[in-house]
């Protein structure tokens, strides 16, 4: 399933920004302004703020628990992280766009797309964050089987979304006939923002949906069922859900502030793996920070053991989703190579005594 083929897309004129994953939560940024510098520390390649990206989102896990633990801040030392929390890729692509942020955490569908409208000037992928979050969770008094899922109404989080991508091509290795841009066929695909799935599906207006975390645990938390855990269709349970990213004039003039905060998103990944509790609680909090709301437990817990932080941006499972996006009719084919710059990730993962990642053949050369 995965290649290290280096054939990748480019959006089809009608189709709008591909959003993330795990986003449909609105468009606006709050930015959180209270993070403060480390009294008399040197500033980091001498900047008064890194302005840093993410969404308020279990599959942000990394960006959340460094925050909360001040993990990059401690990094920058004089130099302050200041923070900018999204609701939807478009939007912090268009913040890395306009330079109102340096470095962001985002999904596969947004920072290919961003690539590629911009001619693959705006950015780069210099790193990895997570893995996995992703669910099939239907009703189960309407489907108890994948045969079941053929005639019924299946929320995705919007059209060309990576969660939409990936429900299309199972469909379609079902042998279902799918209108992609529609939505209609042998399965009706149900366009539909994840903060109201929960209510479409609670009044029976989808049967199930292909969504991320916590949306998915939130649906189980209704009373729904996991029938396709995504991560079973791929090798070693692995793909990417979060990828870092940074704009590629801010790594040209300040790769120095680009490694820093690759090497605390490093230290803050290890931190998570040897204190997961503490790391959920962590995050929770700052959910709760950004938001206003944390998640309850029922919630947190399943959407928390579902997900997989990594340094490794799995280059090869994004190439595999974007050729998936060609075959679902959403994409054309176009070239890739250069999204990937891990030359600082690996210069931080060798310091750790950590191997190399792959870019499955589309580094810059």
């Amino acid at each position: 399933m995965v290649s290290a083929a280096r054939r990748a897309l480019t959006v089809v004129a009608v189709l709008p920004l591909l959003a993330l994953a795990a986003c449909g939560y609105g468009s606006q940024a709050t930015v959180d302004d209270t993070v403060k510098v480390v009294a008399g520390a040197p500033k980091t390649d001498g900047l008064d703020a890194v302005r840093i990206g993410y969404f308020g989102n279990v599959t942000h896990a990394t960006a959340l628990v460094g925050n909360r633990k001040g993990f990059f801040q401690k990094a920058l030392g004089g130099t302050e992280a200041r923070y900018a929390v999204f609701n939807a890729g478009p939007s912090e692509i268009e913040a890395l766009n306009s330079g109102s942020i340096d470095i962001g955490w985002i999904g596969p569908s947004p920072a290919v797309n961003g690539y590629v409208r911009s001619g693959g000037k705006n950015l780069r992928i210099v790193g990895g964050s997570a893995s996995g979050g992703v669910k099939l969770v239907v009703n189960p008094e309407r489907i108890t089987s994948v045969a079941d899922v053929e005639g019924k109404r299946i929320a995705t989080p919007q059209l060309g979304n990576t969660q939409d991508v990936a429900f299309l091509h199972w469909a379609a290795e079902q042998g279902w006939q799918v209108d992609a841009q529609s939505g209609r066929g042998d399965v009706t695909v149900v366009r539909s923002d994840n903060k109201v799935t929960p209510d479409a599906f609670r009044t029976g207006s989808v049967d199930g949906a292909w969504v991320p975390e916590p949306t998915a645990s939130r649906l189980v938390a209704e009373g729904g069922k996991v029938l396709v855990d995504e991560a079973d269709l791929w090798p070693d349970k692995k793909f990417v859900i979060t990828n870092i990213v940074v704009s590629q004039e801010f790594l040209k003039e300040h790769p120095k502030a680009v490694e820093t905060v690759l090497r605390a998103s490093v230290q803050t990944n290890r931190w998570i793996e040897a204190h997961p509790e503490a790391a959920k609680a962590a995050a929770n909090e700052q959910l709760a920070a950004d938001s206003g709301k944390a998640l309850p437990a029922g919630v947190l817990d399943p959407a928390w053991e579902s997900l997989h932080v990594t340094d490794d941006p799995l280059a090869a499972t994004l190439d595999v989703q974007a050729r998936h996006a060609v075959r679902a009719g959403l994409l054309e084919d176009t070239d890739l190579k250069g999204i990937y710059d891990l030359t600082l990730l690996d210069k931080v993962l060798a310091a750790e005594g950590e191997p190399a990642v792959d870019d499955a053949g589309l580094g810059v050369e």
